[in-house]
């Protein structure tokens, strides 16, 4: 067990506070409920100190940015979530333990991936449930309706696959309760590319996200800038490394 000092808490505590503060003068908070930003800044603090997260994790929360993401998506205790294309189970692992206790997370792949079982095999969670369904009909037949769906950093990969998007974001839409979010990050394609980068350079424009999306009925209510770059010139793979990607965050709700 790590233990901190009364001075250290206090400024992680800090950092948590000015993260909150700097979402809201991005525009966001006149969508936020009503709540504490303290609770939930100290909330999501927990969350990525949580000894079930691995050092992989947190070796790539540099670039991930976890506390913003928690707050972008307002993901609560008590929530049904569902990550779709949920990879290794970075974003499914921080979602299930922000929605603990009370809360179930489903992490959603078309077929078993050795990292996201031998994480469930390593620290079995009873609100942590793998599912193995296609991307056109990801959600869980035995699921309640949701308050949360994220999409986080695989739309791209999504696009070049045999995979029906209108059909996989109506049966998300479907999914959700009314007031339910949506919450998709990505690389940034070039401006006009649409999908035809999604292969090559493992990106996708970011006008063809928000336009598949608000087809299926969405309405988008947030843009978060907290992995923006203006310095990536998006002629690069995602994957090169040489810069940070400049990434979209876009947070859709289904309307009451």
């Amino acid at each position: 067990m790590t233990f901190m000092l009364p001075r250290q808490r206090a400024s992680r505590a800090a950092v948590a506070l000015a993260v909150a503060a700097l979402l809201c003068g991005a525009g966001g908070c006149t969508t936020l409920p009503r709540e504490d930003p303290r609770a939930d800044a100290v909330r999501a603090e927990a969350v990525t100190a949580s000894p079930l997260r691995t050092d992989q994790d947190r070796r790539m929360d540099a670039s991930r940015h976890p506390l913003e993401l928690l707050a972008f998506t307002q993901v609560k205790p008590g929530m049904m979530v569902l990550d779709v294309a949920a990879g290794g189970g970075y974003t499914s692992q921080l979602l299930a333990l922000a929605v603990a206790p009370g809360g179930r997370l489903w992490a959603q792949r078309v077929e078993p991936g050795a990292a996201l079982t031998k994480r469930l095999a390593d620290a079995p969670q009873a609100n942590f449930v793998a599912v193995y369904r296609p991307f056109e009909d990801p959600v869980p037949s035995d699921a309640p309706a949701l308050d949360l769906v994220t999409l986080i950093l695989n739309y791209h990969d999504i696009s070049y696959l045999p995979v029906d998007r209108a059909k996989m974001n109506r049966s998300l839409y479907g999914a959700l309760k009314p007031g339910g979010h949506f919450v998709v990050v990505d690389h940034s394609g070039r401006p006009g590319t649409g999908i035809s980068e999604g292969k090559t350079l493992h990106r996708i424009d970011e006008a063809t996200v928000r336009d598949e999306i608000t087809r299926a009925g969405f309405v988008l209510e947030a843009e978060g800038s907290f992995l923006r770059n203006p310095a990536d010139a998006r002629d690069l793979s995602s994957g090169d490394g040489r810069i940070p990607t400049d990434r979209f965050a876009l947070r859709f709700v289904k309307p009451h």
